[in-house]
């Protein structure tokens, strides 16, 4: 007996010291739920919208919410081209509502509803957006396209809302690739004669009044390289502004297999320092040269004398000052160019010309030199200035270039 009560007094003595610890625990997991929440439910939307109209092109904008209970946003009735992020959240917040483009001619209306802590409110967010109308449209609808004489595909875009079909006003020298939602991808045969171009008309049996054209101009058999860089969409048109830009050993394997390089820098970590940027390319960067090397002239069928022209701009830093600027030239393989360097002289006005357009289409944006003896195994190397510069002074030497053409003159 005296056992069998001394072991109950130790159990009733452990559970009571048990007790004494779980029963603040207890006590404060109480006290937490009852205040997970403090005062009346609200929930507000800043300056209290009620809803959005939004055009056919659609639109993001973003509210500001305070609450200080758990909220969700509900569409009512299903909606591909209406959708809130985020879905949910708890107390104050920002969410946004994003409306897609409308390609149908039909007006659309959603209503969204707001639960707030389990319970639906009142309040009701509508979104309407503009019905579309037919359209047409096709880039570079007015300069048209162009392409070198010799054999290479081209793209046409083309942005629809109605069904539509192609044809070609004397295209012979044009056989289709394929013809895909947003445009008909073609092939040109080598132009070994003058200068030659076709119509492309896009039309909608439906909506005659829509039809479009654009020309297509392929080079004559002369021009044997021909190169606008239009292919390359990095960075920005301002010369200054480097953000964005693309070194070439960073290039996509298609813009590689385009078949420009550059020589590999020893000096700068055997880096390819030639820049991508809008529609043409940069030589160069602080205290390293950068050269571009074009692809061979392969269509070049005999020795011959070739004519090379290009566009050129120097380096001017936003606030005016000047790289050197000088342009080396080499011919790789075979041929002697006619000079061994050209000055780039033709700087950029940063006042009247912002955006850094305008250069381009001045007449000192031009420049030429002579290749003789000329084959299908020469390329043409650009370098500006050196490799190292570190020494120099300045030590900075980058050029801008574009629109290079390769023209047999005899």
């Amino acid at each position: 007996m005296y056992t069998k009560n001394k072991i109950s007094n130790r159990r009733i003595g452990l559970l009571s010291v048990l007790a004494l610890f779980f029963l603040p625990l207890i006590f404060t997991a109480c006290n937490d739920d009852d205040t997970e929440f403090v005062g009346d439910p609200f929930f507000i939307i800043e300056e209290n919208p009620t809803g959005l109209a939004v055009g056919v092109s659609g639109d993001t904008k973003s509210y500001v919410v305070r609450s200080n209970r758990p909220w969700q946003i509900v569409p009512q009735g299903e909606s591909h081209w209406a959708k809130t992020f985020p879905i949910e959240g708890k107390d104050d917040g920002i969410f946004k509502v994003i409306i897609s483009e409308n390609d149908t001619f039909d007006p659309r209306t959603i209503n969204f509803v707001f639960v707030v802590d389990g319970k639906e409110q009142p309040l009701l967010f509508r979104v309407d957006q503009e019905a579309n109308v037919p359209y047409i449209t096709l880039d570079d609808e007015e300069k048209g396209i162009a392409v070198p004489s010799a054999e290479s595909e081209l793209n046409i875009h083309v942005k629809a809302n109605v069904e539509w079909i192609y044809t070609l006003e004397n295209g012979s020298w044009l056989t289709e690739i394929a013809v895909l939602e947003n445009g008909i991808k073609l092939r040109a045969e080598r132009n070994s004669g003058e200068e030659r171009s076709t119509k492309v008309k896009i039309s909608s049996a439906q909506h005659p009044s829509l039809d479009k054209e654009i020309v297509i101009t392929q080079s004559a058999g002369n021009i044997i390289l021909e190169e606008n860089f239009d292919w390359l969409t990095y960075g920005s048109t301002i010369f200054y502004d480097t953000s964005g830009e693309k070194r070439m050993d960073s290039w996509t394997s298609d813009e590689k297999e385009r078949g420009w390089t550059s020589t590999e820098n020893t000096n700068s970590s055997n880096q390819q320092l030639v820049y991508a940027r809008t529609g043409f390319v940069k030589l160069g960067k602080t205290n390293y040269g950068g050269d571009l090397t074009s692809p061979t002239l392969s269509n070049l069928e005999q020795t011959s004398n070739v004519r090379v022209t290009f566009k050129a701009v120097p380096y001017q830093t936003k606030g005016g000052t000047r790289d050197t600027n000088t342009l080396n030239i080499e011919a790789l393989g075979a041929g002697t160019p006619s000079v061994n360097s050209l000055t780039i002289d033709n700087w950029p006005d940063y006042d009247a010309d912002p955006e850094c357009t305008e250069v381009w289409q001045a007449e000192t944006a031009k420049y030429e030199f002579i290749i003789t003896g000329a084959d299908a195994s020469t390329r043409i190397k650009l370098l500006g200035g050196a490799y190292d510069l570190s020494s120099a002074s300045p030590n900075k030497n980058r050029i801008f270039i574009d629109d290079i053409k390769v023209e047999i003159i005899d």
